[in-house]
């Protein structure tokens, strides 16, 4: 990151594989699924046909959004990487590394909403550690671990696409992007784009989790069989999900740029920062891989849930990334590994705006 990698705010696909997937302690045969770029959930076999999916994630602690925002951002975005398994977290850890200057109020209110968030998604806290560091004034404070136990045969993860499935992708693109710039400049998105604009998109920052989609997806399909891989949308927005998930299973894709879902007040809010919101940070929606056949019946059963979701695409089984136009026309996606969500915000403040 930083010094050595793109400004996206994580290590990107080369240095992922240059630097760590070579160094990554014992073998151990138990491992099913271990670190790979495009994967954000690893499984152990712990025997007697049962397996523990893992997922870690940064904290996040923004106090210009306020406590309840941070919180919530912090479960949730490790619970949508566990939902890509097809099941619900069950216990967590956090290692809390604070700033010095948090008041103990607002350390009291920022863990009631970790409290509140975990004790509704039935997630059990089961330790970590809590430290203030003098110099720690990053809006990253600290990292977070979830853990579930599920059958071993019906546990899903992103590398499992196949060449022949569709795309799927549930609620619109640039959810969390076009949410946090409103919550972060509320009265710069107020004069540019109105009122109405502004509270949707805020509005749209409740919508951040996927776990309901998920459990929809394994309960009414058949893991392994219908529905083959999930993938929630980070950095890089749909299309970087897509990449990644085609990536790590050995496919390509094609993709109706024109079919992808971008709701109306983050469609404004993109074109204010200047940020595509195919490839800005995208959490809340996910990218779903099933057997052709098989999506009327899941996007049914989501709009049944009030979760809208589109056919997209398709995975294919060449290594060629295609963008379709509403023409027809196609060209070549290039993933950069940069969100511009990050030089957009911080170009923002720069700038003043409110």
């Amino acid at each position: 990151m930083g010094a050595f990698d793109s400004n996206s705010g994580k290590v990107g696909e080369t240095h992922f594989k240059e630097l760590l997937l070579g160094s990554l302690g014992a073998a151990r045969p138990e491992l099913i699924c271990g670190p790979m770029f495009g994967v954000d959930t690893s499984v152990v076999d712990i025997g007697g046909g049962q397996a523990l999916a893992i997922s870690s994630d940064p904290l996040s602690l923004i106090p210009t959004l306020g406590m309840k925002v941070s919180a919530w951002l912090s479960v949730h975005l490790i619970a949508n990487d566990m939902a890509t398994t097809g099941f619900a977290p069950q216990y967590a850890q956090f290692v809390l590394n604070l700033p010095a200057s948090l008041s103990k109020d607002d350390f009291a209110s920022y863990w009631h909403h970790i409290h509140e968030q975990c004790k509704r998604n039935n997630i059990a806290i089961t330790g970590g550690h809590t430290g203030q560091i003098p110099g720690q004034e990053s809006t990253i404070a600290g990292g977070g671990t979830m853990f579930l136990n599920a059958p071993l045969n019906q546990i899903l993860t992103s590398n499992k696409a196949l060449p022949g499935d569709s795309i799927i992708m549930t609620k619109s693109a640039a959810i969390s992007s076009s949410s946090l710039l409103s919550l972060a400049f509320p009265e710069t998105v107020v004069n540019r784009c109105g009122k109405e604009v502004q509270l949707a998109a805020v509005e749209n920052f409740w919508q951040l989790s996927v776990l309901k989609e998920a459990l929809v997806a394994s309960s009414v399909l058949v893991p392994h069989q219908d529905l083959h891989a999930m993938h929630d949308v980070t950095e890089g927005g749909i299309l970087g999900a897509i990449y990644e998930m085609a990536n790590a299973s050995g496919c390509g894709f094609e993709v109706e740029i024109n079919k992808t879902a971008v709701r109306e007040e983050v469609q404004a809010v993109c074109n204010l920062f200047e940020i595509d919101p195919l490839e800005s940070i995208g959490a809340g929606s996910m990218i779903i891989s099933v057997k052709n056949g098989s999506e009327e019946k899941l996007i049914n059963a989501l709009r049944v849930n009030g979760i809208d979701a589109h056919v997209i695409g398709q995975f294919v089984d060449k290594s060629k990334y295609d963008l379709i136009d509403a023409n027809g026309r196609k060209s070549t996606y290039v993933y950069t590994g940069i969100d511009p969500y990050w030089e957009a915000f911080f170009k923002s403040l720069k700038q003043g705006w409110q």
